[in-house]
């Protein structure tokens, strides 16, 4: 459980560091709490932040699913690309959040594989 363990604190390290990033650039772009709108950037910065927190309570459970039934060894993959999915969309989307296509497809597909290999890896258990 090890590697599952370092990649999600990895990710949540990578959360930590947005949502510092948000609260540090409330002053820069004066947007003062409980506000979350009035600057185009910061909001930018705020939607990174939000949209990773709504990918991680898929990951996360996602993650300790797939170690328990398919594999650790296997759970770094989709954990290396969950993260690098989240670093590139945080660049894409504060630069145009129309672009951020390709690291939101990384992260979700992800996703979508540490559960549906979750649920495989179960059902494989169960009919056992």
């Amino acid at each position: 459980m090890e590697i599952t363990a370092v990649i999600i604190s990895i990710a949540l390290l990578q959360y930590i560091l947005f949502v510092i990033r948000v609260g540090l650039s409330r002053n820069k772009y004066n947007v003062q709490a409980p506000r979350t709108t009035g600057n185009e950037i910061w909001e930018r910065l705020f939607r990174i932040q939000q949209n990773t927190l709504e990918q991680l309570v898929i990951f996360i459970p996602g993650m300790v699913i797939f170690t328990m039934y398919v594999s650790e060894t296997w759970a770094l993959l989709p954990g290396i690309l969950f993260i690098l999915g989240r670093q590139i969309y945080s660049g894409l989307y504060l630069k145009d959040p129309a672009s951020r296509g390709p690291g939101m497809f990384l992260s979700f597909l992800s996703n979508i594989g540490l559960v549906i290999a979750g649920l495989i890896g179960i059902g494989l258990q169960l009919s056992a």
